[in-house]
């Protein structure tokens, strides 16, 4: 397993990225055409002119921030909107939505503080909705490196959005199913040598720590391909790190690789 130090120094690498945005998000609630949002009691209210129906694609070097200032939206709003968390990590070829989910109109809080007076007493909390069922893959996904499996995916926790699998340095690193290289670089902090893989317009696969990429930005690649070297490049052991994303979020890779 990753030392104190390794691990403390990853999470500072990731902290850097979240420094482009506020570390809270207030999701909205249905109004008007434009999403208004007050910063603090006494704070200037914040406004998003969300473009309903419309999505954008990420492309390299691009930020969460840039993107929603380009659009004319809060780095809050469009985090909140596709649910991204902390760190806010996007990826090349990933899509995001331009307004709140399932197109309805929002305002903020400041809307929604607004309808007490009237009603006289707070609404009673919601209840939760069931944890949703993982979503089903069209891919026979294959393990991307022989090695031994070294942390798992947990949700929601912002350092384990994938599996660590260790094994020798330079063990090759595959693909794990058919796909297009959209982004193969190291400027993702906290990654690494970083490889990601898109299958198709929903899921997306990633391949950090390697020693060395095999493989350029536009290249087609087939399951079982190698793609990489396993190395420790941003790690503090050999390891590949490995995600998979669907529609931009991680989801638990051992739910979709084959049992072993």
């Amino acid at each position: 397993m990753e030392s104190a130090d390794g691990m403390r120094a990853t999470r500072q690498g990731w902290g850097r990225l979240a420094v482009l945005l506020a570390a809270t998000m207030l999701l909205a609630a249905c109004g008007s055409s434009q999403v208004v949002r007050r910063v603090g009691d006494r704070g200037p209210v914040q406004v998003s002119q969300p473009r309903y129906g419309t999505t954008v694609t990420v492309r390299r070097g691009q930020t969460l921030y840039r993107i929603a200032t380009d659009n004319g939206i809060t780095a809050r709003d469009l985090a909140a909107w596709n649910g991204i968390a902390p760190p806010y990590t996007i990826y090349p070829g990933q899509r995001l939505r331009l307004y709140p989910g399932g197109g309805a109109r929002a305002t903020g809080t400041a809307h929604a503080g607004a309808v007490r007076p009237r009603t006289g007493a707070p609404r009673p909390p919601a209840t939760p909705a069931p944890a949703a069922a993982p979503p089903s893959s069209p891919f026979v996904w294959r393990w991307p490196v022989q090695g031994t499996l070294l942390a798992r995916y947990v949700a929601g926790e912002t350092t384990r959005q994938g599996i660590d699998i260790g094994a020798v340095a330079g063990t090759p690193v595959h693909a794990a199913a058919d796909g297009v290289v959209v982004y193969s670089g190291s400027g993702l902090v906290g990654y690494g040598e970083l490889i990601i893989v898109k299958h198709d317009e929903q899921w997306l696969s990633a391949y950090g720590h390697n020693r060395a990429r095999l493989v350029n930005e536009g290249q087609l690649v087939k399951a079982g391909q190698q793609i990489a070297e396993l190395g420790h490049s941003g790690a503090a052991r050999d390891m590949l790190h490995f995600e998979i994303r669907y529609n931009g979020k991680p989801v638990d890779p051992l739910v979709y690789l084959p049992q072993r």
